[in-house]
């Protein structure tokens, strides 16, 4: 699992079928800085990901990538590469708090 910040939306009116209906969003991987843990870095790449938990844009997620994606509800059958599972609340590092989604709306 990764975390990342939901950065936008994108619309594909032509693919597989089995992506029909389903909602997917922009995300850019958020690295806990090295040189100052008390702080988040982006990451360098952005990554396309199905939504099964209803995110929107400016969520902290945590997403699942590669093999694994495919495992969560649903997806068995779908050619995805990275799915979000959960909405973040919080993240400790070192016993503090670097992010919490009630301070970042």
């Amino acid at each position: 699992m990764f975390l990342a910040k939901v950065e936008g939306a994108v619309v594909s009116t032509k693919k597989d079928p089995t992506m029909n209906g389903r909602r997917l969003l922009l995300l850019r991987p958020q690295l806990v800085d090295d040189k100052d843990p008390s702080r988040f870095r982006p990451g360098q790449n952005t990554i396309v990901a199905v939504d099964i938990v209803g995110a929107g844009i400016d969520e902290m997620v945590l997403f699942s990538q590669g093999s694994s994606a495919r495992l969560a509800n649903d997806l068995k059958e779908c050619p995805v590469d990275a799915v979000i599972i959960g909405i973040v609340d919080t993240v400790d590092v070192f016993g503090k708090k670097i992010f919490s989604a009630s301070n970042s709306k």
